[in-house]
């Protein structure tokens, strides 16, 4: 049986930078991952990402400089990036990219369907697939000394290896990828998102028309089972006159909105990415906070495998949310109160006209973090949301 260093199971953006990131420093490093699994997503990211990850222009396929929000009664806000530029990405080529450069790195690329994890916690846990990508491929085994899970929201490692794994919190996904229009309109702008908060569309989440260049993401979010998402869609699409354009394809998956209370078993197995919960409750995003995920993740696997103290794996959660905490706190109270009733939505939409709102807004966007240097924005944004809050202010 071989032995690595590390097996990360998932090939996304999480384990595959953390699997770079290893490989890198030498490690050994087996990435296991299903291959043409494309996972639901708007597609955004900070230019920050492109910075930190070694991330090349010409992987975007668009550059954003305005979103707009809607309200349940067709009230528009039109908030501008401001001097920077939201990117945007297809997760197929961009995953496969990453993939690339993890085994470019050095890690040792495994086409296949991960089934278990066994003598987790004993120092030499033996990872278990089926080769190929099928479930009804042979059976392979390898040992690792540690074992990142980032296989997704529902993620078999963490279910099979952390306690109360499978208590998590999630927005079901789904989204339509069609041919983009070939002409800008009032509901389609080839630099431009457009994030609908109606009811309609989703009862306690928001619905989206993102361009890609040549397609662009129509696609919805809720914790409601039930709700029934396609025809949602189905409806925006017809309500915009997008439903004339030709679909590509149809997807849907979970999303978790809350970071798991525990990342590792406290020996051999520490998760990433959307295996532990880190994406952005209120906007979705998740890319960037898995490719972070990833990045402290693989620090941590090396602080252990130097000091040769597992305790070391607990080290990525805490500095993950040293940074990002408070922001997926706040996110969380914000897509809590105002994403539950029309009524509110049509106030938070009413909101965001507010030019301290958008600045913040973007630039805690950008910066990744609450931006604290503007005591005054943040007393004038408290006040009015009191107004609205009391209807004090109509929206």
């Amino acid at each position: 049986m071989e032995t690595y260093d590390a097996v990360v199971v998932g090939g996304g953006p999480s384990g595959a930078t953390a699997a770079c990131d290893l490989a890198t420093l030498g490690y050994k490093v087996m990435l296991l991952d299903r291959q043409g699994r494309v996972k639901p997503c708007g597609g955004a990211v900070p230019p920050r990402l492109l910075e930190e990850f070694e991330v090349p222009e010409e992987m975007l396929v668009a550059r954003v400089d305005t979103a707009r929000i809607l309200s349940p009664t067709g009230k528009r806000v039109d908030i501008p990036v401001g001097d920077g530029f939201v990117g945007m990405v297809d997760r197929g080529p961009f995953d496969e990219w990453l993939r690339t450069r993890a085994e470019a790195r050095g890690a040792h690329r495994v086409r296949g369907n991960f089934v278990a994890v066994d003598d987790a916690g004993t120092g030499a846990p033996i990872v278990r697939y089926n080769e190929g990508g099928s479930r009804s491929g042979e059976e392979r085994r390898v040992r690792a000394r540690v074992v990142i899970g980032a296989d997704g929201a529902l993620s078999q490692v963490a279910r099979q290896t952390i306690r109360r794994a499978d208590k998590a919190r999630y927005v079901f996904a789904y989204h339509e990828i069609v041919e983009s229009p070939s002409e800008p309109s009032e509901v389609f702008g080839p630099a431009r998102c457009d994030v609908y908060y109606d009811g309609r569309f989703s009862p306690d989440f928001y619905s989206w028309v993102f361009p890609h260049g040549g397609t662009t993401s129509i696609g919805t979010g809720t914790e409601q089972k039930g709700f029934d998402m396609r025809g949602a869609i189905a409806d925006l699409r017809r309500d915009t006159g997008l439903d004339k354009l030709r679909t590509i394809k149809k997807e849907g998956a979970p999303i978790p909105l809350k970071p798991l209370p525990r990342w590792d078993n406290g020996r051999d197995v520490i998760l990433a990415g959307d295996a532990a919960g880190v994406v952005a409750p209120s906007s979705g995003e998740g890319i960037f906070y898995a490719m972070t995920g990833g990045r402290v993740a693989a620090r941590a696997v090396h602080e252990m495998f130097e000091t040769g103290n597992p305790k070391a794996l607990a080290r990525a959660r805490k500095r993950f949310l040293r940074t990002h905490g408070m922001v997926f706190r706040v996110l969380g109270i914000m897509q809590d109160f105002w994403y539950t009733t029309d009524n509110r939505r049509e106030r938070f939409v009413a909101i965001c006209r507010d030019r301290d709102v958008q600045e913040l807004t973007f630039e805690g966007y950008m910066q990744k973090e609450l931006v604290k240097a503007r005591p005054l924005a943040h007393a004038r944004i408290f006040f009015k949301n009191i107004g609205h809050l009391t209807g004090l202010v109509s929206p």
